[in-house]
């Protein structure tokens, strides 16, 4: 299994005995220099990306510099995770490919929204390409006898799970390793420092110096690791066993929840407040993860206790029914409020899903209680294509951003969703520039409120300015503005009503300008209002005036709980319950905020 390769190894043997190798492949001679290697090349890398970007005290959002520390993070990875001394050209294009294919991405995205931030959507998307391609990349140099590679499919699955398997844990082993490294170091500047040398402590507040140390960390640890490539090996079969066990009781937990929805309906699940398909897509995912820790690389690995190989037939089953019940979630979210990113994002997952579950159903109905013996080479063409797919739909290819605009568009064209509903800040924030653009049209509108919304929208800065106190639209006219928000705010108690001194005062600090908002009336004289996110604001009218303003003395300290989405707010029931707390008292005075 081991030796299988049509390659020779591009070091010789020398005339005397050669050593004692702790690697797996025969093919792989030992290389006592790697950990040194591998160090030196992360820590130049760490100083370059330093020089390049540092995001300490404040992001960058310059699109050229962060996808130059982009190619340069993630070509270094890349390589030090896959390099060996055979063929290691190859590894190397491989590396410097993948670094140029994210750095486009990275690009593409900090110039696409506003502010945006390295880290969205399609950065993770082509983030996962990498991790899938990786293994791809070290079965093909380890078996290929030249560098195409357009048969990926007929690489033998032992080696390309194994990879897989090794990659992982060398990786989250390294970056163990460099937590750890960074407490020894911090550890012994602390000691330095209680004798008056602050050497190590200082350095540490430089930029240079923690990125050096975190790379030559990493890539001495993963050198380290590669070169005993046996004793990884055994705790990878090891992780493999322990994550095996838990396969039965997350079996029994998805067919009671299955058989549990027969009685109970879809409906609690939209009731819920979470997220049902990310639930559920959660759970497929985890559900794949202990069907492959329990058939193991091949047939000779597979799990020999027939409960837990039951349970992984039970578990391949259920992702079927649960991606099913993800993409029907996603599926309603869109038909009650359209496309956006990240739905388009959320329902390309669910397809995913959806895609493994029928090769599931497939290999248990063909290969039964040898299910396994089917499933793995549908896993490895299931691989390859999910690779392609991350990688095209990271690539500014598909604009998402375009979809969703025409999408929301035409639903507030047509009145599905009312003008003080419609999501503006999405529009100004999410969709890139075709969104934006559509605001610059519709602020042209003859439609006061369209226009007036839109160029609220457009002036804005980030995306809070429209959800928190601030200019409203058309603030000149803070009646017009508090009649918007008039129609769109729950009252709560039932039967409640507002003054409209308190409409003003919630149009002149921004509150509830573009979304819809919910207000409790606490008496004559206070009322708390609640916007998306968490955000909760009380306002009071001033007994000496009687004028209303926002009260930012009224809440202390306390869990700020879950964030509420437009459904909340529009559908979730109300109330205000009595809640003790602690707080200390010096002289009879209140000091500080109050704690549980």
């Amino acid at each position: 299994m081991w030796g299988m390769t049509d390659a020779a190894a591009t070091v010789s043997a020398p005339d005397s005995a050669p050593p004692v190798s702790a690697r797996l492949d025969a093919s792989d001679l030992p290389w006592p220099q790697r950990p040194w290697i591998m160090a030196a090349i992360c820590a130049l890398a760490g100083l370059a990306f330093h020089l390049t970007i540092d995001w300490r005290y404040a992001p960058d959002h310059d699109p050229g510099r962060n996808a130059l520390a982009a190619f340069i993070t993630v070509s270094t990875l890349v390589f030090v995770l896959g390099v060996e001394l055979r063929r290691w050209l190859w590894a190397l294009g491989f590396a410097l490919a993948w670094g140029v294919v994210i750095a486009l991405i990275v690009w593409t995205s900090v110039g696409y929204n506003v502010n945006a931030s390295v880290f969205e959507w399609p950065f993770w998307s082509g983030l996962l390409a990498v991790l899938i391609a990786t293994p791809l990349f070290q079965t093909r140099r380890d078996v290929a006898p030249d560098w195409r590679f357009w048969k990926l499919w007929q690489m033998p699955y032992e080696r390309l799970h194994s990879h897989a398997w090794t990659d992982a844990v060398i990786g989250a082993a390294g970056l163990a390793f460099t937590g750890l490294t960074f407490l020894l170091v911090l550890l012994i500047g602390s000691m330095f420092k209680l004798i008056g040398i602050n050497l190590v402590m200082e350095a540490f507040e430089t930029g240079w110096f923690p990125w050096m140390l975190a790379g030559a960390a990493f890539g001495g640890a993963v050198g380290l690791l590669r070169e005993r490539d046996r004793l990884v090996a055994t705790l990878q079969k090891l992780v493999m066993i322990v994550l095996a066990v838990l396969a039965p009781v997350l079996a029994v937990a998805v067919v009671l929840f299955l058989l549990s929805l027969v009685g109970t309906g879809l409906k609690p699940l939209w009731e819920s407040g979470f997220s049902t398909a990310a639930l559920m897509m959660g759970a497929a995912a985890f559900a794949v993860l202990l069907v492959n820790a329990v058939i193991g690389n091949g047939r000779e690995e597979r799990s020999g206790n027939r409960f837990l190989h039951g349970a992984a037939a039970v578990l391949v089953v259920a992702v079927l029914p649960l991606a099913i019940i993800a993409f029907y979630s996603m599926h309603l979210r869109v038909i009650q409020y359209g496309w956006t990113p990240e739905r388009i994002w959320g329902a390309t997952a669910a397809m995913i899903a959806l895609a493994y579950g029928f090769a599931g159903l497939w290999a248990a109905v063909k290969g039964r209680w040898d299910f396994d013996d089917v499933l793995r080479p549908l896993q490895q063409k299931l691989a390859i294509a999910m690779m392609l797919l991350a990688l095209f739909l990271a690539l500014p290819v598909m604009d998402f951003g375009a979809i969703s605009t025409r999408d929301q568009l035409a639903r507030l064209k047509s009145g599905a969703v009312p003008v003080e509903k419609f999501d503006w800040a999405a529009m100004a924030f999410d969709f890139g520039p075709e969104g934006r653009a559509a605001l610059g049209d519709i602020a042209k509108s003859v439609d006061k409120t369209k226009a007036d919304l839109a160029k609220w929208a457009l002036k804005a800065k980030n995306r809070w300015e429209l959800n928190g106190a601030g200019d409203g639209p058309d603030a000149s006219d803070v009646t017009y503005a508090a009649k918007t928000i008039e129609q769109k705010l729950r009252v709560f108690p039932a039967g409640a009503t507002l003054p409209v001194e308190a409409y003003t005062a919630l149009a002149t600090y921004g509150q509830c300008n573009t979304a819809p908002c919910i207000a409790y009336r606490l008496g004559d004289a206070r009322i708390a209002v609640v916007g998306r996110g968490s955000s909760v604001g009380l306002f009071a009218r001033d007994p000496q005036t009687g004028a209303w303003g926002q009260d930012y003395e009224a809440f202390g300290r306390g869990s700020a709980g879950p964030g509420l989405t437009i459904d909340d707010l529009e559908r979730a029931s109300v109330e205000v319950r009595p809640v003790t707390r602690q707080q200390v008292f010096v002289n009879g005075k209140p000091v500080g905020e109050n704690f549980e």
